[in-house]
């Protein structure tokens, strides 16, 4: 009888009753470079260890055709270091972002003789902690009805990251654009980064992409990742269908990577705060509500988002306080909102570097 996923409810898993399962597990790592392969390169001296513990574990890495020498890095530290048994290096021709990165080298492996029973994506800006792979292995084996799991996400020095969310809402968006640090009942309900991060084993909405591993039958069921986002949200949306078709998510934060949080894509970098969000990562939020909730949902969200920003903005005027927004945000918003921008799920088209 085929496995059917069931749901569950928001329960707390105890991860020191752990029950240690040996036998072999074979793991596909999916890391997604674009002209960082200094950090894909640590990235994968981190996972010397977690592939000896976990046989028959195999590492590929996608160049979202870089143009500058990432693929002669990579493959001469994969043949100088003796990684040949486990990673292998895939060029790309274009760079289709994120999904399509990631698409690249789980679609063959899910047509395989052989497919891998879990696959796991990592960020090329991640140093996985000991064990934190063989945590998550160790997690999905135990628990059939979980569809994807993500790990705590940290900085260098051990602070945590979030990396676990609500899924985005009208009233997340009201919440996100107005910048309030009171209405806690508010935050509790709608915020997409919750008020207090979990400390346990904890289902939720959607985890990171940075470090989240899937069952292989999530994939048979939904498909793969969503090609039409080039970056951002597309986690999120992948996470959405997984709940649509009955497949739970958890956050474990036994499994600890710690992510070099912007450093992949320039976006997020704390050191560049008042940088200008790019035309990609607006197409992407108007995708995930058009695709999710309908254009009318959409342009309601776009609105509801709009008028907390200018309200913000005013505030921050009123009290001669610098602005916190990215470089144009505003303006840019409302250039790229379904207003302007309609209604059509358009295809992605874009090249990281423009």
């Amino acid at each position: 009888m085929q496995y059917q996923p069931e749901t569950t409810k928001h329960e707390t898993f105890s991860m020191s009753n752990t029950i240690q399962v040996n036998q072999l597990s074979p793991l596909l790592v999916v890391i997604v470079n674009y002209r960082t392969p200094n950090l894909t390169i640590d990235c994968l001296h981190s996972l010397v260890s977690e592939v000896q513990s976990l046989p028959g574990t195999h590492v590929v890495i996608t160049d979202n055709n870089s143009g500058d020498n990432s693929v002669e890095q990579i493959q001469t530290a994969i043949e100088t270091e003796g990684w040949g048994d486990w990673a292998s290096l895939m060029p790309l021709e274009r760079n289709g972002g994120f999904a399509f990165g990631n698409n690249a080298a789980i679609r063959p492996a899910l047509n395989s003789s052989n497919p891998p029973p879990y696959i796991l994506l990592l960020n090329p800006d991640t140093i996985v902690r000991p064990g934190a792979l063989k945590v998550l292995v160790d997690f999905m084996k135990e628990h059939p009805q979980v569809g994807i799991a993500g790990s705590r996400l940290e900085d260098p020095d051990g602070t945590l990251q979030c990396s676990s969310f609500r899924f985005h809402s009208i009233f997340s968006e009201f919440n996100s654009g107005l910048r309030l640090h009171i209405g806690r009942k508010f935050k509790e309900r709608w915020a997409v980064v919750p008020p207090t991060l979990p400390k346990e084993t904890t289902q939720i909405d959607w985890v990171a992409g940075a470090s989240m591993i899937v069952r292989r039958e999530v994939f048979d069921q939904i498909g793969l990742m969503d090609e039409g986002y080039f970056m951002y949200y597309e986690e999120a949306d992948f996470c959405l269908q997984a709940n649509k078709a009955g497949w739970s998510c958890w956050y474990v934060p036994e499994s600890r990577v710690v992510h070099l949080v912007g450093q992949s894509s320039g976006v997020t970098d704390p050191k560049a705060k008042r940088k200008r969000r790019p035309k990609y990562w607006f197409d992407s939020r108007r995708r995930y509500f058009i695709k999710n909730h309908g254009w009318l949902y959409a342009a309601l969200a776009d609105a509801v988002f709009a008028f907390s920003c200018s309200l913000t903005r005013l505030r921050w005027l009123v009290r001669g306080e610098q602005s916190s927004f990215p470089s144009r945000f505003l303006f840019d918003f409302l250039g790229n909102s379904v207003l302007f921008q309609g209604f059509a799920l358009a295809p992605s088209n874009y090249s990281r570097s423009s």
